[in-house]
């Protein structure tokens, strides 16, 4: 098992293929990432399983006053997954939530035709879903990938991240067909914790990631 902290999100990503040498040179598997983070690591996914590579859109309900804490999140597909505990514990009203709903769902259709730039979408109905990201904290943002994902019925669903959160990775395991995890650190602290270069991956960045397994 890869000691911690990972050097960046590629090395990552080359750590994280190694588990999944099962589903390589399939020609029903394909690999969606969540922008940002997961993008880079998905990548060193898809080239070592030579499988398809494109983004599925989902962004965190930040709560007011302390924005990396998520309070739900949206994904494509209409869907909205509320994280209760914090909503309730931080006693946020319904017309909150749903203002930062608008304004992520304008930010989603922003990031959809700036990575796309035209291209439709990867059919994921009938396939092997590898869905990856840099790791997982709450989970509330993977969950609502997954939830809309479902919705698209794929034949096999499978979350892949280096890192998470102990208690996201059981819950979440129930969720989908399978979960590939390198490493549940104990405490947690955060994603960008374990990573000595955790540096925020950019728009332009991930549309050449995204070229380049297109060409």
């Amino acid at each position: 098992m890869q000691d911690l902290p990972f050097r960046d999100r590629v090395q990552a990503g080359q750590f994280l293929s190694r588990k999944l040498k099962a589903y390589a040179d399939r020609t029903d598997v394909i690999v969606l990432a969540l922008p940002r983070g997961g993008v880079p690591v998905a990548l060193e996914v898809a080239r070592v399983l030579h499988a398809p590579l494109d983004v599925f859109l989902v962004r965190k309900l930040g709560t007011p006053g302390q924005e990396e804490l998520a309070m739900g999140a949206i994904a494509s597909g209409g869907i909205r997954v509320l994280n209760d505990e914090v909503i309730q514990s931080l006693h946020v009203p319904e017309s909150v939530i749903d203002l930062a709903t608008v304004k992520e769902l304008r930010e989603l259709a922003r990031r959809e035709r700036l990575y796309r730039e035209g291209r439709p979408a990867l059919d994921v109905t009938g396939r092997t879903v590898i869905l990856v990201d840099d790791g997982l904290a709450t989970g509330s943002t993977m969950r609502a990938a997954v939830a809309a994902l479902r919705q698209l019925k794929p034949k096999r669903l499978v979350v892949a991240v280096p890192l998470a959160a102990a208690p996201t990775c059981r819950d979440l395991r129930g969720e989908v067909d399978e979960l590939v995890c390198l490493q549940t650190p104990d405490p947690f602290y955060s994603v960008g914790f374990w990573y000595e270069d955790f540096s925020q991956t950019t728009d332009e960045e991930i549309r050449e990631m995204l070229e380049l397994e297109t060409v």
